[in-house]
């Protein structure tokens, strides 16, 4: 009876201390888990940080940009006028006046491609955007245990 008690308790404590390993190798990796959580959302909040910097940049050189395609907008009817003999050209003479307008026919066309990539670069910044949201929504989706998905 003594060597069967003995028996009985030593697989006991054998059973038992899988049991402690185990709930202690589950704790440890639901941390894992949490600081890698924890860590993801930091990177997820960086990057949305820069995206956001990077908007506000974009709309400050779009507006930028808007100011100096008016400031030429209003100096290319001015030249237009004195083309046209419309308004007093000075001591300008029309090749003169032609040249500076060729200028600024040019400098207009860079302002609109320059706005056009602002544009893009702005549309892109959307979509990275959307993507995160979209990762998260995923990650979360994920995180749900087997049985209630």
């Amino acid at each position: 009876r003594k060597q069967a008690t003995e028996y009985s308790t030593s697989s006991s404590d054998e059973e038992f201390e899988p049991k402690l390993s185990l709930t202690h190798k589950a704790k440890r990796a639901l941390r894992k888990r949490r600081k890698l959580e924890k860590e993801t959302k930091q990177l997820i909040k960086q990057e949305e940080l820069k995206r956001l910097h990077k908007a506000q940049a974009v709309q400050r050189q779009l507006e930028e940009l808007e100011e100096r395609q008016r400031a030429l907008e209003i100096f290319g009817v001015e030249l237009e006028r004195e083309l046209r003999g419309e308004a007093d050209a000075g001591t300008k003479d029309e090749n003169q006046m032609l040249h500076e307008w060729f200028e600024l026919v040019m400098e207009k066309n860079k302002l609109m491609r320059y706005e056009s990539e602002l544009l893009i670069i702005a549309q892109e910044l959307e979509l990275e955007d959307h993507q995160s949201r979209l990762e998260q929504k995923l990650r979360e989706k994920m995180a749900i245990d087997g049985k209630s998905k």
